[in-house]
């Protein structure tokens, strides 16, 4: 398996040959030896290649409800369906379905059976779970299958457990169960792949917030061992029908702003955003503006433990200034680069007059289920990432909202601070003009279902520079140099990326976020899980009693739930640990060089969106660039975008199947 030899070493300054090693054995792959085994053991698993469904009207061949492992805890959600270009195969009508027989000689735009990726989605922004498709619809699917590709829709257990259907029986959910069915779907291709017109390593995995984070923890762990027990739980394919192991390492993982690295979301949150806010939970005097200060302190610490190097191997560090803040150093600098990189970009490949229109993302976003409908779908509040009510307020409580004094930060204090927010800044005076559609605001009528939104037209790069820096002035741009300056990260925070969720901004302090309910298990479904948090209460309960808003409980309520099982017996650092690409990538992380990673990333951000942290993504993306045997990774933050399928250009999921196709050349 490939490792890192270049920047991303163990925990930095110190990392022996033994230390790696020790790193090495922690986090052995799952990937067997091939071994005397059953060869029997998978057979119910192998796909039945007379039960294919014809569209003649698309050309597209298809099976619904495919179990994918022998023991599923939730058979609607632990089965896939397959779409197939109809080139690809040779149909023989045999009663109501067809018989079908690969056409080798076939080609679909670039490929052919043997050459033909396959592409999976996690179709769920909040890890919902997602079930298997039980009935056919080729709306949407027509971008994918006529390029070439193979289209899998995997159904898999989401954030929290349930109850299976008609029954009393209770499955688990949350971490790992998500990663863990998609990798027995992974198998199950494998298992089938001399039946399937695909070339089955050529896997690709796409999602967009937290079902990109696990887009992300799929591509960097592959094979790993952590996952072993859970895959043999619920009987998912370790060998194939000649004993051959196989693997459930993917090729390539796409994501737009991927929520993951829940171990430092609360203090990368903070550093990055929270510490520059100064009302609601951070107002001074509030026992939750010293825990943030403590977050964001964490979170420089750990950062200098990580072993991040840039391009030029140049190890990335933060240091504290004067007053204690780590706003400083190499990362600092790194980050500062990085958005002020995303800002020239958008004006070199932008031509004025610029007409901007807020963005939308309508959860789920990908097609393959037509049982997904209007009425099943939530529009997703593209700055914070919380579901949105049919007024297109928000209709999430999230962190940000608590009752226990985390209070929703205010947005921008200014209407250009505001605008600039969304990337809507300006006024005629300016040079800039608001073109309407419908109401002045933007939102979804519940009667009408027709969404409203308010687009503004920049004249020229001078009115939008000038409508982003209101009354001060943080940002410069020169036309003949094509370059931009931004003067600090606390000033494109202040007006373009102000934290609009509370301090635990994942890790609730009432335990009332989704992502609490990721770590819950059974019974108990929603538990903490940062151990960052429940060290710092720990250790500061003195300091944060004498503030207000302090409850004594607080400190035994995070000791009590980090340290609870699943029902495998597996702790909650463990689980953290499979909700985390970088555990694989870092070797600040026992798993470090353990895993098969992908050799192809896509990752996309939305710069303008405070759902999640931007230093999470850029350490993904840094973390993949140092790590050898990946071959290629495109990052790109893009300026004046939320929390959506953001892009420089062009629609998403075509630009998604160009990069597929690019990385099979």
């Amino acid at each position: 398996m490939d490792m890192s030899r270049r920047g991303f070493l163990a925990l930095a300054g110190t990392a022996s040959a033994m230390g790696l090693a020790a790193c090495r054995g922690n986090g052995k792959s799952d990937k067997p030896e091939d071994v005397k085994v059953n060869l029997n053991e998978y057979k119910k698993l192998a796909i039945d290649d007379s039960a294919w469904n014809y569209d003649e009207t698309n050309d597209c061949y298809y099976q619904l409800g495919l179990p994918y492992c022998t023991d599923p805890a939730a058979g609607s959600y632990e089965s896939l369906a397959i779409y197939v270009p109809g080139a690809y195969f040779k149909g023989e009508k045999s009663g109501d379905t067809y018989r079908c027989k690969i056409a080798s000689d076939a080609r679909v735009g670039s490929f052919t059976p043997k050459t033909a990726p396959v592409v999976m989605p996690i179709n769920s922004a909040r890890l919902s779970a997602q079930s298997c498709p039980t009935a056919y619809s080729y709306e949407g699917l027509g971008t994918y299958l006529k390029k070439g590709l193979v289209y899998v829709y995997a159904g898999f257990r989401g954030r929290s457990g349930g109850y299976v259907s008609d029954s009393s029986e209770q499955y688990s959910g949350g971490a790992p169960w998500p990663v863990v069915d998609l990798k027995a779907a992974v198998r199950y291709l494998r298992y089938n792949a001399e039946s399937l017109p695909c070339n089955a390593k050529r896997l690709f995995v796409f999602g967009y917030g937290a079902g990109g984070g696990v887009s992300a923890c799929l591509g960097a762990l592959g094979d790993c061992g952590i996952f072993t027990p859970y895959l043999s739980k619920i009987g998912a394919a370790m060998h194939d029908a000649d004993g051959k192991s196989i693997s459930d390492r993917v090729f390539g993982s796409a994501s737009w702003c991927p929520i993951t690295s829940y171990d430092t979301a609360d203090s990368g949150y903070e550093w990055m955003m929270g510490q520059f806010a100064d009302d609601g939970a951070r107002a001074d005097g509030q026992w939750t503006k010293a825990l943030s200060d403590d977050l964001a302190t964490a979170y420089g610490k750990l950062v200098n433990e990580l072993g991040l190097t840039g391009a030029d191997d140049k190890a990335l560090k933060l240091e504290p200034v004067q007053d204690g803040s780590y706003l400083s150093g190499t990362y600092y600098d790194y980050m500062l680069q990085t958005i002020e990189g995303s800002a020239e970009k958008f004006f070199s490949t932008t031509s004025f007059p610029y007409t901007y229109t807020p963005g939308r993302l309508v959860d789920p976003a990908f097609p393959g289920d037509p049982n997904i409908n209007s009425d099943s779908a939530v529009e997703i509040d593209v700055m914070t990432g919380a579901v949105e009510d049919a007024s297109g307020g928000a209709g999430e409580k999230d962190a940000a909202s608590a009752a226990d004094g985390t209070a929703a930060a205010s947005g921008a204090s200014s209407q250009a601070d505001s605008a600039a927010a969304d990337g809507n800044a300006g006024t005629t005076a300016d040079g800039s003009a608001t073109a309407k559609s419908g109401d002045a605001g933007a939102g979804t009528s519940a009667s009408s279902g027709v969404t409203v939104v308010q687009s503004t037209v920049y004249n020229d790069a001078e009115s939008y520079v000038s409508a982003l820096n209101g009354d001060d002035r943080w940002i410069t741009y020169s036309p003949s140099a094509g370059g931009v300056t931004i003067t600090s990260m606390w000033d494109f925070v202040k007006h373009c990326r102000p934290a609009q969720k509370g301090v635990c901004a994942f890790d609730a302090l009432d335990r009332s976020t989704t992502s609490n309910q990721l770590f819950g298990v059974d019974d108990e479904s929603s538990l903490h899980f940062d151990e960052t948090v429940a060290t710092l209460l720990g250790d500061n309960a003195d300091k944060y009693s004498d503030l207000k808003g302090w409850k004594d409980d607080l400190v035994s309520d995070w000791a009590q739930d980090i340290v609870k099982l699943d029902s495998l017996k597996t702790d909650m650092q463990s689980r953290v640990n499979a909700m985390n690409p970088l555990y694989a990538l870092s070797g600040h992380y026992a798993g470090f060089g353990s895993c098969e990673v992908a050799p192809h990333w896509r990752i996309n951000t939305g710069l303008f969106q405070s759902a999640t942290a931007l230093c999470a993504d850029v350490n993904l993306a840094v973390a993949l660039g140092a790590y050898d045997g990946v071959k290629d990774v495109a990052f790109t933050p893009v300026w004046g975008r939320g929390f959506e399928l953001a892009e420089t250009s062009g629609d998403a999921q075509e630009n998604f199947v160009s990069w597929v196709t690019d990385c099979c050349k």
